[in-house]
């Protein structure tokens, strides 16, 4: 169970300008989730009989527009609380906010801060600073590709001691995530709300994942539906290509209908099978490493 949230950034926030913008409860199709986010926070779940001292951190989805906390979140935690894994769900701050500038930062800044907290309160948590598993759904899968991507080692002359850890997932899965802008598939309407109807090539090419991944990228599994109709599969199957290219482990299960958003797939018993798959390939890498 969650045992607390915990606000990401002590003091003044980065890229947060004054506004009369409030955190609202707002809704994509039948999902519900939460959007304007003024604070972002960690949300800490640390599983009540852990079989190891893992954790994983989860970035809901929601397009860039709403942030969907409960089953791409809340209950992703408690699944895996369920298999003793610890985890953490990252409520990150929306580039269609007004309190926010240079909107096309703020979230993978958040992303970063998420990650680097962990590292910092790893002995608090009884957490493997160095077993720190990323999971991203669809917008949120785009969040994290662009961390494994654009991870630092921290800042060793930061005054901040959180500043100076590592923000690099040593893990990751992907769940119908977005990850190119450039191609025919992309997902145009998240790539404009992230970096505006006329952005810069170069941006377009720093968040067009499939792009910039390095020989240094962390070891990833895909999960993606063939019948995905918002987010098509080729995005997963070109992130793919592109690990395989600089010689990253990766493993991709693709599935032949369930669609997008299906998160922990209650009502597909086929489907459900990518949790066990996902559990096993966690416990394995951990194992392992």
């Amino acid at each position: 169970m969650a045992i607390q949230s915990i606000p990401l950034w002590n003091g003044k926030i980065p890229n947060h300008i004054e506004s009369d913008e409030l955190e609202t409860a707002a809704s994509i199709a039948v999902f519900t989730g939460i959007t304007n986010i003024q604070i972002p926070e960690l949300q800490i779940f640390l599983a009540d009989k852990p079989v190891s001292s893992a954790a994983v951190l989860i970035i809901p989805g929601g397009g860039y527009e709403v942030l969907l906390t409960d089953n791409e979140g809340k209950q992703i935690a408690e699944w895996l609380n369920s298999h003793g894994l610890n985890a953490f769900v990252l409520k990150h701050r929306l580039p269609n906010s007004k309190s926010i500038t240079n909107k096309h930062e703020v979230p993978l800044k958040d992303a970063k801060r998420a990650m680097r907290q962990i590292r910092q309160n790893a002995s608090a948590w009884k957490i493997d600073a160095e077993q720190i598993i990323l999971m991203g759904f669809s917008a949120g899968g785009h969040l994290a590709s662009s961390l494994n991507n654009h991870f630092d080692m921290g800042d060793e002359n930061s005054s901040d001691p959180i500043e100076r850890q590592s923000c690099r997932p040593n893990f990751s899965v992907l769940v119908y995530p977005v990850t190119t802008f450039t191609e025919s598939f992309s997902y145009t309407r998240m790539r404009d709300l992230l970096l505006g109807g006329k952005p810069d090539t170069d941006l377009v090419k720093y968040f067009s994942t499939e792009l910039t991944v390095t020989e240094r990228n962390p070891q990833t599994l895909l999960v993606h539906c063939n019948d995905d109709p918002f987010v098509p599969v080729e995005n997963s199957i070109v992130y793919y290509d592109a690990l395989r290219e600089k010689n990253v482990e990766v493993e991709m299960h693709l599935y032949p209908e369930g669609g997008h958003g299906f998160a922990l797939a209650e009502d597909n018993p086929y489907l459900q099978k990518w949790k066990d798959n996902c559990i096993h390939w966690i416990l394995n890498k951990i194992k392992h490493q």
